[in-house]
């Protein structure tokens, strides 16, 4: 229990901070490869940021596996962040910084429950169109046989591919650019489906609410029309309607006749 409060204070606590991280590897990601003609500074200071960024993110992973009492199970259970973290040390290319800052951005995502589902799949689908367009880009526009030059094409090209249109007058030409596109179509039927299943589930639990209400209604009515049978056998046992079980007459008077005040009973 302890274990599990400090990793959820100290997530709590960088939440925010790394979110904001995030946006300047965006920023410092978009820079170099909106304004190719950058100087060699402000290529080396975008570097240094996108890997500032990702030692954030290890160090906030290092300390929560410090915080966890069953680090293995912490390991095994977080093995995308993992992934995510030692991803840019096996090559020192920018796409993989990218995906792995991506997935990391995610998975904190996923941890605060302040954030709606909608929210985060909104969110999801404008990084993914804005990051797959940059990297796009940025390994389409020296291709001599590329069609994607400038970001309004990079923009149109990550629409149609993640919506799956695919209309085809704009496609990347080189091996890395297809494998964006992969990732980019993949992305997008995985967060399709998240939305869909998301409209169902709310369309689902609107009508079993409104069937739960139904039967409630139903069951008040039922109540009440037994409740009125009831005081309706019960009028008509004092008001000594025929065929009520219980009620004969009146007695002391022979054949059921009642005679008449003043009136003495006629003799047989």
């Amino acid at each position: 229990m302890n274990e599990r409060s400090a990793r959820v204070r100290w997530e709590q606590r960088t939440q925010q901070p790394l979110l904001g991280l995030a946006v300047v590897f965006a920023v410092a990601y978009a820079v170099p490869i909106v304004w190719p003609a950058a100087g060699r500074d402000v290529r080396a200071l975008c570097t240094a940021a996108e890997w500032g960024v990702w030692g954030a993110f290890a160090l906030d992973y290092l300390v929560r596996l410090a915080l966890a009492e069953r680090r293995w199970e912490f390991v095994r259970t977080r093995w995308l962040d993992l992934a995510a973290v030692l991803l840019p040390l096996l090559q020192p290319m920018r796409l993989l910084r990218l995906v792995s800052t991506l997935l990391l951005v995610g998975q904190r995502a996923r941890l605060a429950t302040q954030i709606r589902l909608t929210t985060y799949v909104v969110g999801a689908v404008v990084a993914l169109l804005m990051f797959g367009s940059l990297a796009v880009l940025s390994v389409e526009r020296q291709s001599p046989d590329g069609n994607i030059k400038t970001m309004g094409d990079a923009l149109w090209w990550s629409f149609t591919t993640m919506t799956t249109v695919g209309y085809g007058d704009h496609a990347p030409t080189t091996g890395l650019g297809r494998v964006i596109a992969v990732g980019l179509m993949l992305s997008g039927i995985a967060l399709l489906g998240v939305v869909t299943a998301n409209i169902a589930a709310w369309f689902i639990a609107r009508f079993e609410s409104d069937d739960v209400e139904e039967r409630r209604q139903t069951a008040a009515i039922e109540s009440l029309a037994e409740e009125v049978r009831a005081l309706r056998a019960e009028v008509a046992a004092l008001s000594g309607v025929p065929g009520v079980s219980g009620v004969s007459g009146v007695s002391g008077v022979s054949g059921g006749k009642v005679p008449r005040p003043g009136v003495a009973a006629e003799e047989p």
